[in-house]
């Protein structure tokens, strides 16, 4: 190479380098945060016109979310899992009448790469009636399932191909909480990993409790921890709970009275210490809310639950050395009945989705204040109850 060819290469060199620098998103890296993200929308089949299991993509640049179909049919997919590798996705079937057994289901799709289009593999009994949430271990191979209406908690080994085998491990909770309307017996609404895949926590309604359970992912077992539940306020009714990025604190929204309570985590021993509980609602509360979902912002300065009958999204800040929280406000979701949300893995935007108005809509997070704003950005979707972004 000539001296004048390596000093134009030089040059060349260095002016992009100084454009990245200016422009983060236009150097290098600059087609991963421009990529739209795929995102997945479980509904309740139920109401007219719902299919299962819809895919849209959310760009990541503005908000902008862009409904394509239906990427797999399902009866009542109210939840969703996509592990790690994002070749499969779960979905529990939130019914009481599969295969004759008195109980729900979960199922097993194959996602296409190219498309995003789910392909069914199995089904699996889940073990008891109305399953109402799903996980995946971050290995990929155990599906954990809470059975709302059964009051029960199961582990569903995935085989190598991605299907669903029987249960490995059921346990059923026992007991009852002092609501009779809601509390008459156990009602799992919620189970989830730590970040370590070591312990399991489950959230039980209908006893006001969080259990706390050993997994091991070789054999797909749960077994009681040395500290086997939290108890939360009498009447609370813990719905489900979200871990804080330093898995140090754990987030529980609680149906029945409308609270977010706070609690301590230790990931080495299992055990977890409530801290406080604040209201969701504004001064004075509001009559016939419930609570229902709760997602940690990923920078771990916010935590974020819904208002159901309020129709908004409560905002707290989290206190970084104590993990105790403070209300910001509440948001309205532009809908109603926010049964659940998401934020989107950049942290910039909240998807939340109106159960009873047919819609998703987007709203932007202020990073620095958490505060949220509603976008022009929604899309329609038959009965939304579950939004999950693609790994």
């Amino acid at each position: 190479m000539s001296a004048h060819a390596l000093s134009n290469l030089v040059c060349r060199c260095f002016t992009l380098a100084m454009v990245a620098l200016v422009h983060p998103a236009i150097g290098f890296g600059a087609d991963a945060a421009l990529t739209p993200i795929r995102t997945y929308i479980g509904t309740y089949t139920r109401a007219d016109g719902s299919q299962g299991i819809y895919q849209a993509e959310l760009n990541p640049t503005n908000g902008a979310l862009k409904l394509f179909s239906v990427a797999g049919e399902a009866k009542n997919p109210s939840f969703l899992a996509l592990p790690p590798r994002n070749k499969f996705l779960y979905a529990v079937s939130e019914v009481d009448d599969y295969d004759d057994s008195h109980g729900g289901a979960l199922s097993a799709f194959s996602v296409d790469a190219a498309s995003g289009k789910l392909a069914l593999l199995n089904h699996q009994s889940s073990g008891g009636s109305g399953p109402c949430f799903v996980s995946v271990d971050d290995a990929g191979k155990n599906a954990l399932v809470a059975n709302y209406g059964g009051g029960s908690v199961a582990v569903l080994p995935i085989d190598a191909a991605g299907k669903l085998e029987p249960a490995s491990c059921f346990i059923q909770h026992e007991g009852s909480g002092p609501d009779k309307s809601r509390q008459e017996g156990p009602h799992a609404h919620c189970i989830k990993l730590d970040a370590a895949n070591r312990f399991a926590l489950a959230c039980d309604l209908g006893l006001d409790k969080v259990f706390i359970y050993r997994f091991d992912g070789a054999t797909g077992q749960l077994t009681a921890s040395d500290q086997p539940w939290m108890e939360t306020e009498p009447g609370a009714g813990p719905r489900h709970l979200a871990f804080h990025p330093s898995g140090k604190w754990v987030y529980i929204v609680n149906e029945l009275n409308s609270t977010l309570t706070a609690a301590a985590y230790n990931g080495e021993a299992g055990t977890l210490k409530s801290l406080q509980s604040l209201s969701t609602l504004p001064a004075g509360g509001v009559p016939g809310n419930s609570g229902a979902e709760v997602v940690a912002h990923p920078n771990g300065k916010f935590v974020y639950s819904s208002n159901r009958g309020h129709d908004s999204i409560a905002m707290f800040a989290i206190d970084q050395q104590s993990g105790k929280i403070t209300s910001l406000g509440q948001h309205p979701i532009g809908g109603k009945t926010p049964r659940n949300f998401n934020i989107d893995p950049s942290g910039k935007f909240l998807l939340a989705a109106a159960q009873d108005s047919d819609r998703i809509v987007v709203h932007a997070i202020d990073q620095a204040t958490g505060k949220l704003t509603q976008t022009d950005h929604a899309i329609d979707v038959p009965m939304p109850v579950c939004i999950k972004f693609a790994p």
